[in-house]
Formats: structure tokens, C-alpha cells, sequence
């Protein structure tokens, strides 16, 4: 794998951290990560794409490196992600790039597209995301994120981790280690926990119609590649076909062996990604 840096911006006054792949090259892919993980969860994609493209793969507020909002009710939404977005992006100079998002980083990708970066945005993959989610898996996510496990030892968060997303498909044992080692944290007693602000949580309570984007999505003119689990339980397949014949009609993919949401590690899966973005040189 190839190397990265590590970097610190200040965005809607927030510090963000983000890696940097491939900083030689000129053409751009932004890379955003999904709901409680972090930006490494992209170290495969970036470090296959970066033999081309430039990679930017942020930490969202509250989430790895970056920043904890001290308004979490305010600051943990959509809205101020795109803000944070579109200040990182315009910090770093970059006009028309590629966005890639996992998850939450798709709905990110997707309110962005439809707003203040509409025609910035060239092409967008949407990795097990879509402009209306099943509320019995948020119900889920929202179980486990809001209260997040913590134990004695990081072999335990790993094997905790194995268990909550294995429905990411295959990863090595080297995958699955970094994995944990990157999105791990200790408490003040000692315990080792997930790596993020479990107030994040708050965007379910505080916005519970932030993940709605029907509206958002009719408005796009703009190629989309969607990759769907063939077990997600989060983008169902009628939302998916719905997809392909509305907005922008995307080309939806589904991926075998997955759930929600694919982990991006694969060659398959990679090789997916990089013809897709290829398609709009």
C-alpha cells in the first residue's frame, strides 16, 4: 500500500483531519467515510485509485482525528457536513473532482452534488446509499452507534468489530486489525471504545428527516455508480431500482457477499469504482 499524509484543516471553525494519496497527481477524488467510522476505512480505495488520482479522504466532525462538536444538536447534520465539506474543498483549491461516499459519506456526496457544489462534483459512487433508507436498519445503527461498547482490551473491540460489521464482507486479518487499530480510542478508565462522539448520534433526534433526499436526488444531472450490498438491510433493492429510473438514473451494481455496506477492499469491488471514474476522463 502505498504512502499517505496526514493533515489538519480548520472548517466551519472546527478542526478536520483528512489523509492525502497521490498529491501528485491532478485529477481529484474526494472520499468520505460512513456514519461511525473514519476516513482510514478508505486506506484500499485511495491508496488502488492514488496510482491516478489524488485522494482526499476526511474524518467527519466527531469522528477519528477530527474535532468533537461542542453543538452536537446543531452541528451533527448533513447540512454542516456539506459545510464542512465545501470549506475543506475550497481551502484545498480543488474545482471539479470525483466524490466517493460510503454510507452517511454518500448522503453527504449526494446533498452537496444538489447544492453548493452542483457542477463541482463530476462524477459520484454511492457505496450502499440512497436518497431514502430503511428505518428498521437506522433503528439498528442508532442501537449500537448511540451507545457504543468499550472493553478491556483492543483484541476485544476486534472482535466486536468482526461481529458488528461483518456484514462488510471479506477482510483479511491484517484488514480487520487495521481496522480496529485505527478506529480505536481509550477512556478515562482504561477501556478501549470506538473511535467517535457517541453525541452523533444526535442527528437521528435532532434531524430525523436528514437522510429524506428524494428531492436532492430528482434534481441531479450528474453520472452516479451506486454499489449495493445484495444483504443490505439499509438500501433496499425497490430504493435501488427506484434509482435507476429517477434523478440522475444510476447504474446500480450489487454486490454479492455484502450487507451494508461493502468495505471497499476487494479488487472487484475496486476495480468497479476506478472504470467508473475512469469513464468521465
Amino acid at each position: 500500500m502505498s504512502g499517505f499524509s496526514s493533515n489538519y484543516l480548520r472548517c466551519a471553525g472546527r478542526e478536520i483531519h483528512y489523509t492525502e494519496w497521490g498529491s501528485e497527481h491532478q485529477e481529484v477524488v474526494i472520499a468520505w467515510h460512513g456514519l461511525a467510522r473514519t476516513c482510514r476505512d478508505m486506506d484500499e480505495l485511495a491508496a488502488h485509485l492514488s496510482r491516478r488520482y489524488r485522494v482526499i479522504c476526511p474524518d467527519t466532525i466527531g469522528r477519528g482525528l477530527s474535532e468533537w462538536s461542542p453543538e452536537p444538536g446543531r452541528e451533527y447534520c448533513l447540512a454542516f457536513y456539506v459545510r464542512v465539506a465545501l470549506e475543506l474543498i475550497d481551502q484545498l483549491g480543488l474545482g471539479q473532482f470525483h466524490w466517493v461516499g460510503t454510507s452517511m459519506g454518500g448522503a453527504i456526496g449526494t446533498l452537496a452534488a444538489a447544492g453548493p457544489l452542483r457542477g463541482r462534483i463530476r462524477r459520484l459512487v454511492l457505496n450502499d446509499n440512497g436518497p431514502s433508507l430503511a428505518a428498521p436498519a437506522l433503528e439498528r445503527i442508532k442501537s449500537y452507534a448511540g451507545n457504543p461498547a468499550a472493553f478491556a482490551t483492543v483484541s476485544e473491540l476486534e472482535q466486536y468489530f468482526r461481529s458488528v460489521y461483518k456484514p462488510y464482507g471479506w477482510l483479511s486479518d491484517a484488514q480487520w486489525r487495521r481496522l480496529t487499530e485505527t478506529s480505536t480510542r481509550r477512556l478515562p478508565d482504561g477501556r478501549v471504545t470506538p473511535h467517535y462522539d457517541p453525541a452523533m448520534v444526535r442527528q437521528f433526534i435532532d434531524h430525523p428527516d436528514d437522510y429524506e433526499l428524494w428531492e436532492a436526488w430528482d434534481s441531479l444531472d450528474l453520472p452516479v455508480l451506486c454499489l449495493r450490498g445484495a444483504d443490505s438491510d439499509l438500501l433496499l433493492a425497490e430504493t435501488a431500482e427506484a434509482m435507476r429510473s429517477r434523478g440522475p438514473r444510476a447504474v446500480v451494481a450489487t454486490i454479492a457477499g455484502c450487507g451494508h455496506a461493502p468495505a471497499l477492499n476487494v479488487p472487484a469491488q475496486l476495480d468497479l469504482v476506478e472504470r467508473f471514474l475512469d469513464a468521465g476522463a
